[in-house]
């Protein structure tokens, strides 16, 4: 899958008319003037002259939760998935073995290496387990682990830093975190002589703040050096923004010390002025450390590095700046004008040229903690050829999407998906790619069974047996997972139409069938107490279970969500029907074949450098 650019490229700069927003020359903003407004502005954003970014990385995270998981701290280990590494431990490393080398020849290098492969689903279990040779004609891949100990990272940061610092998860092993409140307030308190404009300052708010005290770095971690080409460097002035980089560097060295002692995960830093600056000396001196990025070491420190390292310049792009100008590394493309760049990558190429200096105004923003959709899907090795093969990998998927429904709500109690959708790829399908869904009830317990009989009434729908199959992928999620304050309340909204009544309360009588309580709302309080049957308020129908059926709890849950899908589905169909009836029909097939017949509108094709983002068609 192709790389994408960043989200935000599109929307800072939009033409040449913006480009006379960025400075005018090569790395012209590394001393801004601190003064007394911009220090009490509470509404600076990205711009702020004493913005401090920091980025944690979890070191070699899949292996770490392994070796957290078995107790061995020091000994080489690799995670392997099917047959391919996909993450080594720091003491593997010292063997030469490296992501994606062959296991057979990273054993050669190392006789000891610990092989762990990832947990795995399989038919018949309910949560993933560590089985001797999974095979992936009958496991599918389980990262639970790795996303539940990321939860419990991400927690720590926020428990760890300055409640007013942002954070912002980036992948499930790193975060971004803006510290430029939390620093600001330090520093203020540390230095209260800032918090008033002396009397006989010149230019009011305006006036520059006096010298700051040097800054002491011990035991903040390493400071990327201004000029690298010096042994021994000589002791530079401190600058106001020097000390918010050592503010921040002592809360980050904070929480990476609380994670490694409660959590036993090694992580590293960067610090630096910006999100992209932070990333990138994150990993200047790996593992279990943090690097500090001032401004002045910022030209020397970006001008040597291969510019293809740069994230979203690798690839085609990269490659077609290299072509273009016979380039390879950041200090060759600063002689290129922002005016010529933008006329052979269009205007959007500000991102480049910009990203070249350091520059970077992308905000952090917290992400909300719950996904809007959860997903299960596999890639099968041997396609499904007959709707009876189906059922296994149906059972495989329940159980994954169970268990992290479950977990999400043990930290969300009010958590409840809106939809269950099945999908299919069906190569020999005109139609390859095929989709079925229907709402999703409350039921008391979420369990494997009842997700897969939820999702067999959809693989009945969708897999054809008129039609030839040979199905390659199959996926199976939760749609519109949200808390019930804004999603589902209860069960009769399973059934309940728009500007019509709830769902009448049931109260069995078991000679007549008939209810007779006040009108109440059902809620999942009542139906765990009779999980028998059920009233649509739409037609007044009541749906039972056999009374001779002997079955625990949970299948007649599973039974009774099945009955209420199913009616469900008439009533949807019949509401189709009345919709368009048939002389209404009939007079829009007439209007249609007098209208001239519209053109389908091409595609535009993306244009300069988002064409080197785009999906290959």
């Amino acid at each position: 899958m192709s790389a994408k650019p960043p989200s935000h490229f599109k929307s800072l700069w939009k033409g040449k008319e913006k480009a006379t927003d960025a400075p005018p020359s090569v790395f012209d903003d590394l001393n801004p003037v601190i003064t007394y407004r911009s220090l009490f502005a509470q509404n600076l954003g990205v711009r702020d002259p004493l913005r401090v970014i920091a980025l944690c990385d979890s070191d070699a995270f899949y292996a770490a939760c392994e070796m957290v998981r078995l107790g061995i701290p020091d000994k080489p280990l690799v995670v392997l998935q099917w047959q391919m590494l996909i993450a080594v431990n720091y003491p593997a490393r010292k063997f030469g073995i490296t992501r994606m080398m062959n296991i057979q020849d990273a054993k050669e290098r190392c006789p000891e290496l610990i092989v762990v492969h990832v947990a795995t689903y399989k038919e018949g279990e309910k949560e993933p387990g560590y089985w001797e040779n999974p095979d992936t004609k009958t496991h599918k891949v389980s990262l639970d682990l790795y996303r539940r100990e990321s939860v419990k990272m991400l927690q720590m940061y926020k428990d760890g830093l300055p409640e007013n610092a942002e954070i912002e998860k980036a992948s499930i092993d790193e975060a971004f975190m803006d510290l430029t409140r939390p620093v600001r307030q330090i520093l203020l308190e540390r230095y209260p002589y800032l918090s008033q404009v002396p009397d006989d300052a010149p230019l009011g708010l305006d006036t520059p703040l006096p010298p700051p005290p040097q800054v002491s770095w011990n035991g903040l971690g390493t400071l990327v050096p201004i000029d690298p080409s010096v042994e021994e460097e000589a002791e530079m002035p401190s600058t106001w923004h020097d000390v918010a980089l050592s503010i921040a560097a002592e809360c980050m060295e904070k929480v990476r010390q609380q994670i490694s002692a409660k959590l036993s995960y090694t992580t590293s830093a960067g610090i630096a002025r910006n999100k992209f600056l932070a990333k990138l000396c994150a990993s200047y001196r790996k593992p279990m450390s943090q690097s500090i990025l001032r401004n002045a070491a910022i030209p020397n420190y970006l001008q040597v590095m291969p510019f293809q390292k740069i994230r979203f310049l690798g690839g085609k792009l990269g490659d077609a700046l290299a072509s273009e100008y016979d380039v390879s590394t950041v200090a060759d493309l600063l002689s290129i004008s922002l005016d010529e760049m933008q006329t052979k990558f269009g205007e959007e190429s500000i991102w480049i040229y910009q990203v070249l200096r350091g520059i970077d105004y992308s905000e952090v923003k917290e992400k909300q903690n719950v996904n809007k959709s959860m997903l299960a899907s596999k890639n099968l090795p041997q396609p499904i050829t007959a709707v009876s093969e189906g059922y296994q990998w149906i059972r495989v998927l329940a159980a994954e999407l169970a268990l992290r429904l479950n977990e999400a709500r043990e930290t969300t109690p009010n958590l409840w998906p809106k939809t269950i959708v099945l999908s299919a790829r069906n190569v020999k399908a005109q139609d390859s790619r095929r989709s079925k869904q229907a709402p999703w009830p409350f039921v008391r317990e979420v369990t494997v069974e009842v997700v897969a009989a939820a999702a067999d009434k959809l693989w009945k729908e969708l897999a054809d047996p008129t039609v030839p199959m040979k199905i390659i992928g199959v996926s199976l999620g939760f749609t519109g997972v949200e808390g019930v304050e804004t999603g589902l309340k209860s069960i009769d909204t399973f059934f309940k139409p728009p500007s019509k009544r709830a769902l009448e309360p049931e109260t069995d009588d078991a000679e007549n069938g008939t209810s007779n309580a006040p009108s109440e709302p059902t809620t999942m309080r009542n139906i765990s107490k009779d999980i028998s049957s059920f009233v649509c308020s739409r037609c007044g129908q009541r749906s039972a279970l056999p009374r001779s059926a002997t079955r625990t709890d949970v299948e007649r849950q599973t039974a009774l969500a099945i009955i209420m899908m199913e009616h469900e589905d008439f009533h949807f169909a019949l509401d189709l029907s009345k919709e368009v009836p048939d002389n209404a029909a009939t007079h829009e097939a007439v209007q249609a074949e007098s209208k001239p017949k519209k053109k389908k509108r091409r595609k535009e094709s993306p244009q300069g450098i988002a064409k080197f983002f785009a999906k290959a068609s």
